[in-house]
């Protein structure tokens, strides 16, 4: 019985010391990179990302790769770009050689914009995993500085028998990339990526979207058709993506045809483009599917700012002026798209 109460007083003892043990300056010090791993953790969870940050400051001395990471990440959430930099500036030569810190730096760099950094750290990173490429992409493309993810692309080997998702993610950026930059490069490049995706691949309706998204931004409209034909179970997302393409590329009339094929529960995006079409088309067709379409749409699409501005587009350019100030006056977050809308 004894035993008992004495384990259980230094088991009390022991949780006392580790969570509110102080040095002589009054901050958190922890006896154990275990215990500060866990109280990190035990922040970052609860989004107190701030805490878990000076927490790691004060107890650098005793702290893992584990903890780094969990460190790098708190500032690239958190958005604080200079702890971020102090933490780079301390790691030893072995953390800076970890891939999770590696991808975690690549990740912070890029959430703040600093693409030297990024590209240089890259640069230094001997063993790139597909993971990183897809972290890179990721970035670069968020930040509109599609040319370089190309530029890596040329770096980067691809074994056709080392297909997997990772990958299959990649290619989705590429063709996005291709599509933004829509040059004479970006078309060689997508096309020659495009035949060489493995056939049991093609059936992926994200990569097969984003590839349609391409075929169409380079006018190839004949190769995204074949492409959509060949996808066995399309989602709304792959009809927006041909409906989109075939008003960007001024086939209207084929947009509407395509729309009237659609038996899925439509999205704002679909009732956007397609507004958008029967503007642009503005005939009795138009007119009947525009107006039919508006009709109806749910009440939830008509709080979308998006949405309601393309439908007053449209319906101004019917001339039907009385409907477009009834959605007009209906809007409570008018925002400067709105007004002009009205005023055009």
């Amino acid at each position: 019985m004894l035993l008992i109460r004495n384990n259980g007083y230094w088991i009390y003892r022991l949780n006392r010391l580790l969570s509110s043990c102080q040095s002589k300056n009054g901050e958190n010090l922890f006896s154990s990179s275990m215990a500060l791993s866990s109280a990190m953790k035990k922040r970052f969870d609860s989004k107190q990302y701030k805490e878990a940050l000076n927490l790691f400051d004060q107890n650098f001395e005793i702290s893992t790769d584990s903890t780094i990471d969990m460190a790098i990440k708190a500032c690239t959430i958190s958005k604080d770009y200079k702890p971020g930099i102090r933490i780079q500036q301390r790691l030893s030569s072995k953390s800076r050689n970890n891939s999770y810190i590696q991808a975690a730096l690549l990740c912070f760099y890029l959430e703040s914009k600093d693409i030297d950094n990024a590209m240089h750290l890259f640069s230094f990173i001997t063993n790139k995993s597909n993971y990183m490429y897809t972290v890179m992409f990721k970035g670069l493309i968020t930040n509109n500085v599609a040319e370089k993810v190309l530029d890596l692309f040329d770096e980067m080997k691809i074994d056709p028998d080392q297909f997997n998702l990772s990958i299959l993610f990649n290619l989705s950026i590429l063709f996005n990339a291709c599509a933004v930059l829509n040059n004479n490069r970006a078309m060689k490049i997508g096309k020659k990526l495009l035949d060489e995706m493995p056939q049991n691949y093609r059936s992926n309706n994200i990569t097969s979207t984003s590839a349609i998204n391409m075929l169409m931004k380079f006018g190839d409209v004949e190769s995204a058709e074949r492409i959509f034909r060949s996808i066995k179970a399309k989602d709304i997302i792959t009809y927006g993506a041909m409906v989109k393409g075939y008003v960007g590329n001024e086939m209207f009339e084929k947009a509407l045809d395509l729309f009237e094929q659609i038996h899925l529960s439509l999205t704002n995006v679909i009732y956007t483009i397609v507004f958008n079409c029967c503007a642009k088309l503005c005939n009795d067709r138009a007119m009947k599917i525009g107006k039919k379409l508006l009709a109806e749409m749910p009440e939830n699409y008509r709080h979308d700012n998006i949405t309601s501005n393309s439908a007053i587009g449209m319906l101004m350019k019917f001339g039907d002026v009385e409907s477009a100030e009834r959605i007009f006056r209906s809007i409570k977050a008018k925002d400067i798209i709105t007004y002009g809308a009205m005023v055009k």
